[in-house]
């Protein structure tokens, strides 16, 4: 396993609202992190026990989306999942300051140098994703001359709609006359991903490890049905999944990130991932 410059192995933390944000929104960067070396430890504030289930009528349960997560998490090569207890798709109505308090609390414990979270638009304007982007901000900016680096995490317009297409395409060659999937993980409208979104400072494109995110994807089982992630192929990954945008916080560290050396894009080298 390649060793980190600049003193060490480095940490990152991911912060997010429900199981499944975490592999949408950037798991081929976690994952190809977690390949060099890096500390990749993931919060998810809620339990996402209102997220569909197998039917229309009954949410998966807090036991499923945990035990998905998990999944997940283990083929992202995160190393630590914290999990809280706050209810899901109640985000903007707990206290503002419990809730940042409870994020510090595992922003000083994993100690990382780069903190990832949602941008401004929740990824497609989810109130819960909103609020967890206030109250990480907010986190990270008390934290003064401890914070680490902040980053948010946003879509690239179009993505989840091109999603939407090749599913459509696939189900077209496969039986004309059946419909094609048409969400996105529970989220009906695909163009609201990424919809109005602030321009990234940081664009990475990568490559084989868009596969390990779609492979994460589909441990999310509960939240498949009628999904278009589902007509994704492995080798449709990199085309489908494989630009991740984030752009650097005005709060927290300022200084030299290690996450900004995956800009340049890379290939593996030898089967190995190169190094950033």
């Amino acid at each position: 396993m390649p060793e980190e410059t600049g003193g060490g192995p480095h940490s990152l933390l991911a912060v997010f609202a429900h199981p499944d944000d975490e592999s949408l929104a950037c798991g081929g960067l976690l994952a190809w992190c977690a390949a060099l070396g890096v500390r990749v430890s993931l919060l998810s504030v809620t339990h996402g026990e209102h997220g569909q289930g197998a039917d229309s009528r009954t949410p998966a349960g807090p036991d499923v989306r945990e035990t998905e997560l998990r999944d997940a998490a283990g083929v992202l090569g995160i190393a630590e999942v914290t999990i809280l207890d706050h209810a899901d798709g109640m985000l903007p109505w707990v206290e503002a300051g419990q809730l940042e308090a409870d994020i510090r609390a595992v922003i000083r414990r994993t100690a990382p140098d780069v903190v990832i979270t949602f941008g401004e638009d929740g990824l497609y304007w989810h109130p819960d994703h909103i609020a967890v982007h206030e109250r990480t901000t907010a986190a990270v900016a008390a934290l003064h001359e401890d914070a680490p680096a902040l980053y948010y995490v946003t879509m690239p317009a179009g993505a989840m709609r091109a999603v939407v297409n090749h599913a459509a395409d696939v189900t077209a060659g496969r039986t004309p006359h059946a419909a094609p999937p048409r969400s996105i993980l529970g989220v009906a409208d695909a163009d609201a991903f990424g919809a109005l979104a602030a321009a990234p400072t940081l664009v990475v494109e990568t490559g084989a490890f868009a596969a390990r995110r779609l492979r994460a994807l589909t441990c999310h089982h509960s939240q498949f049905r009628d999904c278009a992630l589902a007509l994704v192929e492995e080798h449709d990954a990199p085309r489908l999944l494989g630009t991740e945008h984030y752009r650097r916080a005005v709060v927290g560290a300022q200084g030299d990130a290690f996450i900004e050396r995956f800009a340049v894009p890379r290939t593996t080298v030898g089967g190995h991932p190169a190094q950033p």
